[in-house]
């Protein structure tokens, strides 16, 4: 079982960056491959970026592509979603999911074994 806790998500202008930390709980965060997801109201929750268990591995989706790093540091059960030049566009409910497969290629939700709760960004024009 692994707990996901989500934070970094706040109000800022266009043109600004966030980070978001993802906190897990237990020892076994390595064997994970992780991702960060997003859900904007009336919308479908979609991929935005995943990382293999080592972090040496990395996709992202193209929307944000070149504007977003994600990050893990597996000493601290921690991953990061680094996100830059931010656009209203990026206005969502930002998860963070853990998958035991260890797929890191573009993960499906299907894929993911467990969600957190997601913080929520929002960015004003």
């Amino acid at each position: 079982q692994v707990q996901l806790v989500e934070s970094g998500g706040g109000l800022v202008q266009a043109g600004r960056s966030l980070r978001l930390s993802c906190a897990a709980s237990g020892r076994t965060f390595g064997t994970y491959s992780m991702a960060w997801f997003r859900q904007a109201p009336g919308k479908d929750r979609e991929f935005v970026a995943a990382i293999s268990r080592s972090g040496d591995g990395t996709s992202y989706a193209e929307s944000v592509k070149g504007r977003a790093t994600i990050s893990r540091d597996n000493a601290e059960n921690t991953v990061y979603l680094q996100m830059n030049s931010l656009k209203p566009e990026d206005t969502a409910l930002y998860y963070c999911a853990a998958d035991r497969s260890g797929n890191w290629y573009y993960p499906g939700l299907y894929e993911i074994d467990y969600w957190g709760q997601g913080t929520q960004v929002t960015v004003s024009s």
